[in-house]
């Protein structure tokens, strides 16, 4: 026998919210409704417009040991050529229906061999590298061709024509691909296009963008850039540590990100893309700082040092190159466990939509001292 369908499992007794219970008559009306492909908004209210965000991500961290071998397994497996890109993605169990990561941010690791080039290619979502092993990579964006090492932050903006390979006296590479594929297919807009000479024309000197674009607090004279996305397309790990350690001496830092630095757009000073974020932050040896929570999606990497982060009162400790992933609205801290080493995370994010939507907000623990209460395993 069929089991009657529910349409009040989302009322509430609270005033001012949704609180219709079912009656033969209603239900009758709603099964009609169904006949229009149409319902009755009190039936789903509450549950559309919750009281606060309810992500269906789960916090996950992908270790690198465990991943590692099968990323470079595929290179046996695959080309570059019949992959289109050769990568193994992030699946969070809660958003496997959209291949996230987190939220509406896809994430994977990509691997290349000396003397393998993925063909040119270019799409509407905005896509970042973050380089974790290897020697002799490089990324080539509208002819701006880049050499790139680890800990190297690289921006292939949405629109742009772009390619990735790795140098014939190079060592086999991975890197941490970021995308807000998601969040594009969620908005029905995504394009794809392979370039019709499968490769694009070096058209500029070797990294270009960074000797242009990269002075500290300069701009070029006679330069200019109108497109909405940073012309400094890569960000390199030395002077971005040296950036932290610097601040590091002449500031406490933030109770719950220790010392942070974001990744900017040089000419406009906001994000380095309009719909994805990226910063870096150092924890200082033995360093612990206080939860909080906010709206947006996170994705971390561990760029430097171990320790753990605790997410919504679940521990994982992490060690360089993990990658672990912050959900939307999820209570989190993080912890250095070193005794005289700091720890850098990088971090990618959808922070600029948050904002520009007016959509950010954020609050810290106000009990327990600032942290969490650790679940028992």
């Amino acid at each position: 026998m069929t089991k009657e369908a529910n349409y009040d499992v989302y009322r509430e007794d609270v005033a001012g919210r949704a609180n219709v219970e079912d009656t033969p008559e209603l239900v009758a009306y709603y099964k009609a409704l169904e006949r229009f492909d149409a319902g009755a908004l009190w039936t789903v209210a509450n549950k559309i417009e919750p009281w606060e965000p309810k992500s269906v991500s789960v916090p996950m961290i992908w270790r690198y040991r465990d991943l590692r071998e099968h990323v470079l397994q595929s290179v046996a497996l695959v080309t570059p050529e019949k992959a289109g890109r050769r990568v193994i993605y992030l699946n969070n169990p809660g958003r496997q229906d959209v291949s996230a990561a987190v939220g509406w941010l896809y994430s994977g690791l990509q691997v290349m061999h000396p003397g393998e080039c993925a063909s040119t290619h270019r799409h509407s979502a905005s896509a970042l590298r973050f380089i974790m092993e290897g020697s002799g990579a490089y990324t080539i964006v509208d002819g701006h061709k880049m050499s790139l090492g680890a800990n190297d932050f690289v921006l292939t903006p949405n629109g742009t024509w772009h390619e990735h390979g790795v140098d014939e006296s190079g060592s086999p590479c991975i890197w941490q691909d970021g995308l807000d594929i998601p969040f594009v297919n969620a908005l029905e807009a995504n394009f794809y296009e392979v370039h019709p000479d499968l490769h694009q024309q070096v058209a500029y000197p070797v990294d270009d963008a960074t000797q242009t674009w990269g002075g500290t607090a300069l701009l070029p004279h006679g330069q200019s850039w109108s497109k909405s996305y940073s012309p400094l397309f890569k960000y390199e790990w030395a002077p971005t540590y040296e950036s932290l350690k610097r601040l590091a001496k002449v500031s406490k830092g933030s109770e719950f990100d220790g010392v942070l630095m974001h990744y900017i757009n040089p000419v406009t000073g906001g994000s380095v893309m309009p719909t994805i974020g990226a910063s870096m932050q150092l924890l200082r040896a033995g360093e612990h700082t206080n939860a909080h929570r906010h709206t947006g999606s996170y994705l971390y990497q561990v760029a430097k040092g171990e320790g753990y982060s605790v997410i919504n009162g679940k521990r994982f400790d992490w060690r360089e190159r993990d990658i672990f992933c912050v959900p939307s609205w999820a209570w989190h801290e993080h912890a250095n466990t070193q005794a005289s080493e700091d720890a850098c995370l990088f971090c990618f994010s959808d922070l600029p939509v948050m904002k520009a939507l007016g959509l950010y907000r954020e609050e810290g623990l106000g009990s327990n001292s600032g942290h969490q209460t650790i679940e028992s395993n």
